[in-house]
C-alpha cells in the first residue's frame, strides 16, 4: 500500500516526520481524512484530535489549531500547539480544566478575556478526553494500548 509523508510541526519543535497510511485532522469545515495521492489542499485546522495510522497502529495528538497543506505525497501540519497523547499529563489537564471553569464563573461573558478562558477550557477538555481514552484502552498489566 502506498504511504504519504506526514510532518507535524509547532513553533517549538517537530513532532512527527514519517511515512504513514492515513491522516485524520480537524478541518474548519469538519474532520478531513487524507490518504496517499490526495488532491492538493490548504486548510485551516481547528483545535481538536489529529490521528494518523501507520502499519495498523493509530497515533493520537491533541492540536490547538493551525494549518495543513496536503499534496499527493506529503502532508504538512503547522500546529499552533500539539502534543502526542502519551505526553499528556491527565492530572495537569484536570487542574487546567478546573481553573478555566472557575475563571469563567468569576468573569462576565462580555469580558474580552472570556474567549481566551473558553479556549483554555476546550483545550484542557480535549487533553483530558485523549488521556482518559489512552488510560482506558491500555491492556491491564502491559502498559500498552
Amino acid at each position: 500500500m502506498p504511504k504519504i509523508q506526514l510532518d507535524i510541526v509547532t513553533a517549538e519543535r517537530q513532532l512527527v516526520s514519517e511515512q504513514v497510511d492515513y491522516i485524520s485532522a480537524p478541518g474548519i469545515d469538519g474532520v478531513l481524512g487524507i490518504l496517499p495521492r490526495h488532491a492538493p489542499l490548504l486548510t485551516a485546522l481547528t483545535p481538536g484530535e489529529l490521528h494518523y495510522t501507520k502499519d495498523g497502529t493509530v497515533y493520537d495528538f491533541a492540536i490547538g489549531g493551525g494549518f495543513m497543506e496536503v499534496r499527493p505525497d506529503h502532508v504538512t501540519v503547522l500546529a499552533d500547539s500539539a502534543e502526542h497523547v502519551e505526553e499528556i499529563d491527565e492530572q495537569r489537564a484536570e487542574q487546567a480544566r478546573e481553573r478555566a471553569q472557575r475563571l469563567l464563573k468569576e468573569k462576565p461573558r462580555t469580558d474580552p478575556e472570556a474567549a481566551l478562558i473558553e479556549q483554555s477550557l476546550r483545550r484542557a477538555e480535549l487533553r483530558l478526553k485523549l488521556a482518559r481514552r489512552r488510560r482506558d484502552h491500555r491492556r491491564p498489566g502491559t502498559g500498552e494500548g
